[in-house]
């Protein structure tokens, strides 16, 4: 039956034009809300259960109380990624309509929804690049910005050159040069903010020589350095919150350094974002690496 088959491929939520869409009729529909086999999610929109929407339900009811749309924002993404978030579920729809407003449910307006939306996802979802573009664009800081970019990167959700060419595809996008340098960045191995900042405040601003980004360590375990001058056998770890708060992540961190000192000869400077923040000591002459 084309209904069942809808639902299965909806998460059990489906639309009042969908249902006559398959040759049922409004009886059909009021008769199942009787019952209470479906419940009415919003205005012409049901589910097939009377307990709580489950995250993807609620994108597709979002979906398609504003049909024809697509999620957008942080919902693309998520959705993308089979990922989970409470807040509101963002949907964008042609730039010629006009929808009031619903709660839970933010709505956005386009020119270009046919080219960046694919509309036979489940549910139809603007495209990654998009949406990430949409989201840093309307960051509320460029730390958010770059989070947001070196995120989406970082997930495999897309890539910098995907973005960098969806980026020049745009005719207006906020923010747009310095998320075009944050993207060369990221495509040259900056895989984090705390990286970033790295090469932005201290490697740029000081003057340190152009340093060579995610190399594999080469001796004892194996792994990938964050920052590394080999004409100075120097490397720099840079240790955000993520993946390294755990005692066995320190150790494992730890152990990598050893074995670049054992192995390498390499010295390994490790900074955090409470190093990032400090102020500057005393100046006391000019310093070089040796």
């Amino acid at each position: 039956m084309a209904l069942t088959h809808l639902l299965a491929n909806q998460e059990g939520v489906v639309a009042r034009r969908q249902v006559l869409e398959c040759e049922l009729t409004s009886a059909f529909v009021r008769q199942r809300l009787r019952s209470w086999d479906w419940v009415a999610a919003c205005p012409g929109v049901y589910v097939t259960h009377t307990g709580p929407p489950t995250e993807r339900q609620r994108q597709w009811i979002a979906v398609l109380w504003a049909m024809p749309a697509a999620l957008s924002h942080e919902s693309a993404i998520l959705a993308a990624s089979s990922s989970t978030a409470s807040g509101p579920i963002h949907v964008v729809v042609d730039a010629r309509r006009r929808l009031s407003s619903r709660p839970g449910v933010v709505v956005h307006y386009s020119r270009h929804l046919a080219e960046r939306a694919l509309m036979h996802t489940h549910p139809p979802r603007v495209r990654p690049e998009h949406a990430v573009l949409d989201v840093a664009g309307r960051a509320r800081t460029d730390f958010d910005a770059v989070a947001c970019l070196s995120g989406a990167v970082q997930a495999r959700a897309t890539t910098a050159d995907r973005l960098l060419a969806a980026l020049a595809s745009r005719q207006r996008t906020s923010r747009r040069d310095f998320l075009e340098r944050v993207l060369f960045d990221v495509r040259d191995g900056t895989c984090s903010v705390l990286e970033h900042c790295y090469l932005r405040d201290v490697e740029r601003a000081h003057g340190l020589p152009a340093s060579v980004r995610q190399t594999p360590t080469g001796v004892g375990r194996r792994g990938f350095r964050d920052v590394e001058y080999p004409d100075w056998r120097l490397i720099v770890e840079l240790d955000g919150r993520a993946h390294h708060d755990t005692a066995r992540a320190r150790d494992s961190d730890l152990e990598r350094d050893l074995d670049a000192i054992a192995y390498g000869r390499k010295r390994t400077i490790r900074l955090g974002w409470g190093a990032d923040g400090r102020p500057p000591l005393p100046h006391r002459g000019r310093h070089r690496l040796e």
